[in-house]
């Protein structure tokens, strides 16, 4: 039988694909833009489900209307369609380092069988369906997998990578379903973005290579990387201005002491632009997170940056990046991963950038000490640099004052004194320091 005739054999509806999955069965779907829209759907009307749990990361659908009775759903990063869900316990978190998150999924579903469902590219004539934007976690899962459900879209990318690929002779069933992927528009970029973007792009050499976070200042940081020549790039997420540097001549990933010559990520989020930029473009590999984000991959590339935000951060330089007001908001994600990572590499560098204030400037952003019910997502002793757009302040290798009078040179103006007083009133600054405006 050839791979078509096998592939028209698996081809049904959603609603005849999800009756595969048994109760209590885990089900686990990738990262926007690879999350499947019509068997999500099917889902919810499925009436044979039960003690089941759906693990979904960055969703870019509503959380299902269903009895946590039936499904049980697990955010493995919260986003805009979750936050409110989960507030109200709709929703769990599991939380993770990005690259622990396949090892984590194992570990929750040792004791049940998983089902993979996922938005693919069309079937090559081989045989092989590509995961496309998102292999994040699914690429480590696809071998131990009972079952295996994908839907089908031409909108998808091809892209390259070996634990990027299913065969047909893995899927269990097959759904045909062309829909425009999730896109996220390009953020607004302020003016307190630029001045953050200007400095950490100014910390980025010829030759580096980098990882960049998701968010405005970020992205600030690609707008001033076009006159840089030779660099690499390594990271989670693909963003969309990524294109920008590679049709610039900026990207050519020479020197990159492992996968050389390519651009490695473990997934991307963005425009059709840079959906059709991906598509069977060999400079691009994708990868899991447990290879992206693994420490022993990081520490060997020399010259790596990398490049986050940050919600607050303390006079010790801890970092809580996930609640406001002690409310969740995010997640982890690999933030701490290339902290760590690049502390191991040589001449690698580690960038967290915030705003210094917040709510038009009434709230200061770099605080004496976290609050009560804030995550330290990053720990005191992983963070080399904080950029707000006053400036950065290196607290590697500086003592707890060291620290506060490099964070406070960087805190909004009207908030300097205080914040020095404070500093004086913990123990953090001598009295003698308190002299700054």
């Amino acid at each position: 039988m050839s791979y078509q005739e096998i592939y028209r054999e698996k081809c049904c509806t959603a609603e005849e694909a999800v009756r595969f999955i048994e109760p209590g069965e885990a089900i686990v779907t990738p990262i926007t833009p690879g999350e499947p829209p019509a068997l999500l759907d099917a889902l919810v009307s499925y009436e044979k489900l039960s003690g089941n749990l759906l693990y979904r990361m960055l969703p870019g659908y509503p959380v299902l209307n269903v009895e946590q009775e039936k499904i049980k759903q697990i955010s493995i990063f919260i986003s805009g369609y979750d936050r409110k869900a989960f507030a109200e316990g709709k929703t769990d978190l599991l939380p993770n380092h990005f690259s622990d998150i396949p090892s984590l999924i194992k570990i929750g579903t040792s004791h049940t069988e998983r089902v993979l469902m996922a938005t693919v590219s069309p079937m090559d004539d081989e045989g092989y369906f590509s995961l496309g934007t998102s292999v994040s976690y699914l690429g480590d899962l696809l071998d131990s997998a009972k079952t295996i459900i994908l839907e089908v879209n031409h909108n998808m990318p091809l892209t390259l990578g070996e634990q990027n690929k299913i065969h047909i002779s893995q899927v269990k069933a097959l759904v045909e379903h062309d829909f425009d992927l999730p896109s996220v528009a390009n953020p607004v970029l302020t003016e307190k973005d630029m001045k953050i973007g200007q400095t950490i792009a100014d910390l980025i050499h010829n030759g580096d290579t980098v990882q960049i976070g998701f968010g405005s200042m970020p992205n600030a940081v690609i707008e001033y990387l076009s006159g840089h020549r030779d660099l690499g790039i390594h990271t989670e997420m693909l963003p969309d201005k990524f294109v920008d540097l590679y049709e610039q001549g900026v990207i050519t990933n020479a020197h990159k002491n492992i996968f050389k010559g390519k651009s490695t990520a473990t997934f991307a989020y963005g425009s059709k632009r840079l959906y059709d930029f991906m598509n069977n473009n060999e400079d691009i590999l994708m990868l899991p997170c447990n290879i992206t984000n693994d420490l022993r991959n990081l520490a060997q590339l020399d010259n790596l940056v990398s490049v986050n935000s940050t919600v607050e951060v303390d006079f010790l330089g801890q970092c809580n990046s996930e609640t406001i007001n002690g409310t969740y908001y995010s997640s982890t994600g690999g933030q701490a991963d290339f902290a760590k990572g690049v502390r191991m590499a040589k001449n690698g560098r580690g960038i967290i950038c915030l705003y210094s204030t917040a709510k038009n400037d009434t709230i200061s952003k770099i605080v004496p000490m976290l609050p009560a019910g804030a995550v330290v997502s990053t720990h005191k002793n992983d963070v080399d640099m904080i950029v707000t757009e006053y400036g950065k302040a290196d607290l590697k290798g500086k003592t707890v004052q060291g620290r506060t009078e490099a964070l406070i040179k960087i805190a909004h103006p009207n908030f300097r004194e205080q914040l020095t007083f404070d500093a004086v009133k913990r123990g953090f600054l001598p009295q003698k320091n308190f002299f700054m405006a």
